[in-house]
């Protein structure tokens, strides 16, 4: 139960720190600035509550919770298709292909800085 429960103030304050993020940077810069920190923050997190034994206690809040709340590809597949209705198929591919490809990178770097770091 008290899994469930971080996970959800986790996920509540992920989605309010997304929500925050996506009117200081604006449509659809937002969305793509919180996949790609998540995503480097999601690879520091792994190899430092994950590790080898797999078993860290702040790993629901965090990596499930927070991260799950702040990084949500059902917002970038919302504004895909924002700017597919507006017309902007060219702005709609860029988006797509920067936002899987620097999550991905992001994701690479912040791990493997930490297991640099962790060495």
């Amino acid at each position: 139960m008290f899994s469930l429960l971080s996970v959800a103030l986790g996920g509540a304050l992920g989605a309010s720190l997304r929500y925050l993020t996506g009117l200081a940077v604006g449509f659809p810069y937002g969305t793509l600035s919180v996949n790609v920190a998540g995503s480097l923050a999601i690879g520091v997190l792994a190899v430092y509550l994950l590790g080898n034994k797999g078993n860290s206690a702040a790993a629901p809040f965090l990596i499930t919770g927070v991260l799950g709340g702040f990084t949500t590809f059902s917002a970038f597949s919302l504004d895909t298709i924002r700017l597919l209705e507006q017309g902007r198929t060219g702005a709609a591919l860029a988006y797509v292909l920067a936002s899987v490809g620097l999550s991905v990178l992001a994701c690479a770097a912040g791990y493997t800085l930490a297991k640099g770091a962790a060495a």
